[in-house]
């Protein structure tokens, strides 16, 4: 589905140029990021600004179409989260480069978008030295 190119501006502002997800900055990434439709299309989500969140292309390809996932310590099926309706910080904090979960929310979208992967953990070492990491209101 096209996304005209004022929406995608929009929501890149209002996201500050961050995935919504694991809070890499765009710039210096070679790939321009994805807009997920945080409800999928395949659920009735439509591609209006309040359903649209800027993810980085590896959150965006893991989370595909998925709402809900399982948390890893409880085993039970929770939504994933939904910047939206969720603030970032009450799901998430951060242990140097290592995302934390903090809630059911938190861990299990940790879990499914494989937000600590070694590649993620890369990148955000260097993204530290260039005072990019922790992103801006992120604790």
């Amino acid at each position: 589905m096209a996304v005209p190119a004022s929406l995608r501006r929009r929501v890149t502002v209002r996201a500050k140029h961050r995935c919504e997800y694991c809070g890499l900055s765009q710039f210096g990434q070679a790939a321009t990021f994805h807009l997920d439709h945080v409800v999928p299309v395949v659920a009735g989500g439509a591609a209006v600004l309040d359903n649209l969140a800027l993810a980085c292309i590896h959150c965006s390809l893991r989370k595909g179409a998925r709402q809900v996932a399982l948390d890893p310590k409880t085993g039970r099926t929770v939504r994933l989260f939904h910047p939206r309706e969720q603030q970032w910080n009450h799901h998430f904090r951060w242990a140097g480069n290592e995302l934390v979960g903090i809630t059911a929310i938190g861990r299990a979208t940790l879990e499914t978008l494989a937000l600590n992967s070694p590649e993620h953990r890369i990148i955000r070492s260097f993204e530290s030295l260039l005072g990019r990491h922790p992103p801006p209101g992120h604790v």
